[in-house]
């Protein structure tokens, strides 16, 4: 039995005003695809794309010009690029802001936030400063905020990108480690391939922008997932090569 639809869109089209010479610019044109539940869905595509801009579309922060958007989603959480935390707020402050946001009982809340800080590996830290911390453990809190609302829906822009190689790889293995155990649907945005192929179920490959749907790739490789395989390395040349024909 196939898993319900949680994400749809349909024939999206975004444009955006240049400030500058006060012209029009298309960035999305006609995006249409579907999403499960409990997938691990990747948006891949050159640089200036209009990734992160479907991505915002999809919850719900910006409205596309034409076409249709359907979330089921009961509760949607996100991860940024630049953590996006509140510089003033301890690492258990920001945890819990969301649920306090959505009236959850002060007891609750400790109760959930202390089970996150355990789980994302921040023992220890939750009095800190968001300053006091490396770029690794911000998106650590990025993430067990994202996850304290009990979201099915999580989405995640470029959220390792800003990070060095070991620590994306570390926080990488722990995505996939709690996707499984919550079952979760992902849709995340990268412009990594590599990253995509390790990660995700499937990959939408979007064009320059308007970008439109390239291709739709279902990535079948058994997790976890052997980067020096010959298979990886196809499933990789193939998007490389959809995304440098443009």
């Amino acid at each position: 039995m196939k898993n319900k639809i949680i994400v749809e869109l349909k024939n999206i089209s975004y444009e955006f005003h240049n400030t500058q010479d006060r012209k029009i610019v298309p960035a999305l044109k006609r995006i249409s695809f579907k999403i499960p539940e409990g997938e691990f869905i990747t948006i891949l595509g050159p640089s200036g794309c209009g990734k992160s801009t479907l991505l915002r579309i999809v919850a719900k922060l910006i409205k596309p010009n034409s076409g249709q958007l359907s979330c089921s989603a009961n509760k949607l959480a996100m991860i940024f690029q630049h953590f996006a935390l509140f510089p003033w707020l301890t690492v258990k402050e920001n945890i819990e802001f969301g649920l306090k946001m959505n009236g959850v009982s002060e007891k609750q809340i400790n109760l959930i936030v202390k089970s996150k800080i355990k789980e994302i590996g921040l023992s220890g830290f939750s009095a800190k400063s968001p300053h006091e911390l490396s770029g690794g453990m911000r998106q650590r809190v990025g993430i067990a905020r994202a996850l304290a609302v009990q979201p099915d829906l999580l989405l995640a822009d470029e959220p390792f990108s800003n990070l060095d190689f070991f620590t994306a790889e570390r926080l990488r293995k722990d995505t996939l480690d709690l996707w499984k155990k919550y079952k979760m649907t992902i849709i995340m945005v990268t412009h990594l391939i590599e990253e995509a192929v390790e990660l995700s179920d499937r990959i939408i490959v979007l064009g320059p922008r308007p970008a439109m749907v390239k291709k739709e790739i279902v990535i079948s490789l058994p997790r976890p997932r052997d980067k020096r395989s010959p298979e990886f390395f196809k499933i990789c040349d193939e998007i490389n090569r959809l995304i440098s024909r443009g």
